[in-house]
């Protein structure tokens, strides 16, 4: 058995590990990096193994820096199939219909630029095309389901526990036949925090012999989740009071509805305006709401019970979702009274960017982040202190207000990773992966019973 790490290694995004045995090659993940708006050449490197080589994919659940590649593999010959929770599989569509149509989008903004510098620039290529995407969902054969063992090879299973983060998200246990010896590896893929309103706590499997966890979180506590709700509904209270809006760039899978939601609880409780404006100007965002209410049984017990009761738990009475671009541009004439709630959540793009240039430089607004920031992108810049950032080639000053509220983060913390990690018994090696490296070191020592390792990019091991 071998285990090589082709992504999220001492990095965030990007995660991709492949596990070679019993005559198959087993890829887990193929995901995007992300952050700096300079990563097109990183994206496009090789993958550190040839994708025609590989069987079958496992993936964990539906967020770009997890499935956001996979047309890129299609592109350069994998036609192996594809294993995921039905709800995963339908996120994981819009996903990556939306990474494609953002590529085609912006390679067509750089060709006319290029053009408006003479032409003698190399023209740009997107990463995959639509038709890659739409090819490399028809790879999606079955779905898994929560606790059964699903049959990947002759003598390979999977076994996907929910993970808690976002809507079919999973930590996958694969065992296998390794010369006569079973052996197991537990990739964690993204850990849910608890005690969230839509999604149920993490399940953990009893043992596995390898462990692949995830460290996004892996240096700090998250603020208890009550008082980041106290902290938004008191700042969206105040900028209203200035005569400001607010804007929260949201993340579309997960962060969006339970925004939604909050805000549907806190205008029933007359904590606010049933009159106030909320835009979610997101398209991929507006689709997944549907595929929330699809999956029921994968939501906590209350917000089934309110939709089952006709009520709309992601619904209010001043919401309008914003689908169109020309919708979308007229939000800008706005100015106060509005929560705005648009991606992508590290300000890399999308329609967050024009909300920002309209509203940051005014002192009466407000920006909310409520999820996490990855290094080198314009929300880390902004919540570090930037006193401007760079916005359709102009400096736009920071005068907005800025809160973060780390309550709302999707990932566990510190110690929820210790303690999911403790409640696996008969560990030999644990690998820390997907974490930026400071939140690696600080959590390698607080892992027990284990042999910690903290792989490099295309390392291997043979376990």
């Amino acid at each position: 058995m071998r285990l090589s790490f082709h992504g999220a290694d001492r990095d965030v995004t990007g995660s991709c590990h492949l596990l070679e045995v019993a005559g198959k090659r087993v890829l887990i993940d193929c995901g995007m990096l992300q952050g700096s708006r300079e990563l097109d050449a990183e994206n496009a490197a090789p993958f550190g193994f040839d994708p025609k080589a590989v069987d079958v994919m496992l993936l964990t659940h539906a967020h770009l820096d997890h499935c956001g590649r996979l047309p890129l593999l299609y592109r350069q010959g994998f036609r192996g199939e594809v294993i995921a929770t039905a709800a995963t599989r339908e996120l994981a569509r819009l996903v990556i219909a939306d990474a494609a149509h953002l590529q085609d989008e912006e390679m067509r903004r750089r060709a006319r630029l290029n053009e408006r510098h003479g032409g003698n620039r190399p023209a740009p290529t997107p990463l995959y095309t639509l038709v890659d995407a739409t090819d490399s969902i028809g790879l999606f054969k079955r779905a898994a389901e929560y606790g059964q063992p699903i049959a990947v090879a002759p003598g390979i299973t999977a076994t996907y526990y929910d993970a808690g983060h976002i809507l079919g998200s999973a930590s996958i246990l694969v065992e296998a036949d390794d010369g006569g010896t079973r052996k197991s590896v537990l990739f964690s893929g993204d850990i849910g925090n608890s005690g969230r309103p839509l999604l149920p706590p993490p399940s953990t499997p009893a043992q596995a012999d390898y462990v692949l966890i995830e460290s996004t979180y892996g240096d700090r506590a998250h603020r208890p989740i009550d008082q980041s709700i106290a902290e938004l509904l008191q700042t969206i209270a105040a900028t209203f009071a200035r005569g400001g809006n607010v804007v929260i760039p949201t993340f579309a899978l997960e962060r969006a509805q339970e925004i939604l939601y909050i805000l549907h609880r806190a205008v029933a409780a007359n904590q606010l305006p049933p009159s106030m404006k909320v835009f979610l100007d997101s398209p991929m965002a507006i689709s997944a709401v549907d595929v929330f209410e699809h999956y029921l049984k994968n939501l906590q017990p209350p917000i089934v019970a309110m939709i089952k009761s006709g009520e709309d738990p992601f619904g209010l009475p001043g919401l309008r979702r914003t689908r169109d671009r020309a919708d979308s541009m007229a939000i800008n004439t706005v100015t106060g009274g509005a929560v705005i709630m648009a991606g992508s959540g590290m300000c890399t793009g999308g329609r967050i960017r024009h909300h920002l240039r309209h509203n940051l430089s005014r002192p009466e607004a407000s920006v909310v982040f409520v999820g996490y920031a990855g290094a080198g992108t314009p929300a880390r810049a902004i919540i570090n202190g930037a006193k401007s950032i760079p916005l359709f080639g102009e400096d736009v000053p920071v005068r907005a207000s800025v809160h973060t509220l780390n309550g709302f983060s999707a990932h566990a913390d510190q110690p929820e990773l210790v303690a999911w990690h403790a409640g696996i018994h008969g560990k030999r090696r644990t690998f820390i992966v997907h974490g930026e490296v400071p939140a690696m070191n600080a959590l390698a020592p607080l892992l027990r019973d284990t042999t910690v390792e903290i792989p490099q990019l295309h390392s291997a091991y043979d376990l």
